[in-house]
């Protein structure tokens, strides 16, 4: 057993699956720190042929799309899937937020939409370790 351990990781997807993200990066408001925070969705690899369409359609501004949680989602503590809008259409599911940052993903959406805003999360989509990810732009949203 190991004295410290990960915590939040799923540790039944690959490693290089896991996806990236701290709650260090955030305030104790989770506002990120900064800027330049980012956060890789996890479980990205089933949904590979979804993102490369997405590629081809070449548009520039990519942003989530993340439907409500329901309260019966909420109570199994369901993962966070996400979808892509794209400026014209909606994308399929192209990976899911990383355990223990369902929070974040609450709380940035809730302040987005506060503001008067649209709830919708910065993408970039990045080749990491042959395939491709999906890169929220945290820090876009402070």
């Amino acid at each position: 057993m190991a004295l410290f351990q990960k915590r939040g990781t799923d540790e039944s997807l690959p490693r290089s699956d896991r996806g990236r993200g701290s709650l260090d990066d955030y305030a104790f408001d989770l506002l990120p720190r900064n800027a330049r925070i980012t956060m890789t969705l996890a479980a990205s690899d089933p949904y590979q042929d979804e993102l490369r369409a997405v590629l081809e359609a070449g548009d520039e501004e990519l942003e989530t799309a993340v439907p409500a949680r329901t309260l019966e989602q909420e109570r199994v503590d369901a993962p966070i899937e996400v979808r892509l809008f794209t400026g014209r259409r909606v994308s399929g599911v192209v990976g899911m937020i990383p355990r223990g940052l369902e929070s974040v993903i609450d709380e940035t959406l809730r302040r987005l939409e506060d503001r008067g805003d649209k709830p919708r999360i910065p993408v970039r989509i990045t080749g990491r370790d042959g395939a491709h990810r999906v890169e929220l732009l945290m820090g876009r949203t402070r």
